[in-house]
């Protein structure tokens, strides 16, 4: 009664191209069904850095779920309870922010896992399991849950093997701007140095067996990253793509955008 998750498959499958995708930042449940026609492979709903409480969540994922593109739910934190909500409004694909090192990772995938291979609380009757109409969902949900962990620091990224290595991690994520801001050079991807912990990521968790994600600010930079050998990469946010057309088109047609900049992200 629940279809394969795509996504995880990719992780599995090596696709001849990498999974192309891109954030949902404006929380717009239209917003994210339009994205999803797009041609995008994924779409992070992200509830890390956007205003996006758990009913909210639940509509961009019934959004998305009704276009071609797969959801990844990214969480605000790796908590425990935060995950069994998320899991069980119906999240299969969740990523987990800020992972320090294997305990934090243990931990992450121990949330999604159901006793006595984890501590997921258990529910009969919830969206996941389509309100208790899966059968056998207990025994083999995790079969189609991904989890993702995010690397944001030098710290990190100096333990992203041993990371990569807990049992039940399916891939990491490298988050970009949170990697320059800890090497003191904020909201300077572009630097060499950043750019050569960014490639030197990649090394990493494929030295790692496990398959590594990244977000960019724009098709060029993105097409570096898949250089380096990223295997699933995101452009841009909904957000950014409407104002920079929206300040492209000001400017266009004579109208003041001052010098105002939009984020990528």
């Amino acid at each position: 009664m629940i279809g394969p998750n795509r996504f995880k498959a990719w992780l599995k499958d090596e696709p001849a191209k990498p999974p192309l995708g891109a954030w949902l930042m404006t929380g717009a449940p239209s917003t994210a069904e339009a994205m999803g026609f797009c041609g995008f492979d994924f779409l992070v709903v992200d509830m890390e850095h956007v205003p996006i409480d758990l009913t909210g969540a639940v509509d961009l994922l019934r959004a998305v779920a009704g276009t071609p593109a797969e959801a990844v739910v990214r969480l605000s934190w790796n908590d425990q309870v935060l995950v069994k909500r998320v899991l069980d409004a119906g999240a299969r694909t969740v990523m987990f922010p800020f992972i320090q090192d294997p305990d934090e990772a243990e931990a992450a995938v121990a949330y999604t896992r159901y006793p006595p291979d984890g501590v997921r609380g258990v529910a009969g009757v919830h969206r996941a399991s389509r309100y208790g109409r899966v059968p056998n969902y207990f025994k083999t949900a995790s079969d189609e849950i991904a989890v993702v962990l995010q690397i944001e620091t030098i710290s990190a990224l100096d333990q992203a093997e041993s990371i990569a290595a807990v049992d039940g991690v399916d891939s990491l994520f490298l988050g970009p701007a949170d990697l320059s801001a800890s090497m003191g050079m904020i909201g300077d991807v572009a630097h060499p140095e950043v750019q050569a912990q960014i490639e030197r990521a990649a090394k990493l968790a494929h030295a790692a067996g496990k398959p590594i994600g990244i977000v960019g600010p724009n098709p060029e930079m993105v097409r570096r990253f898949i250089g380096y050998g990223y295997d699933w990469v995101a452009v841009g946010s909904d957000m950014a793509m409407m104002t920079g057309r929206a300040l492209e088109w000001v400017a266009a047609l004579g109208g003041d955008a001052g010098a105002a900049t939009v984020s990528a992200y």
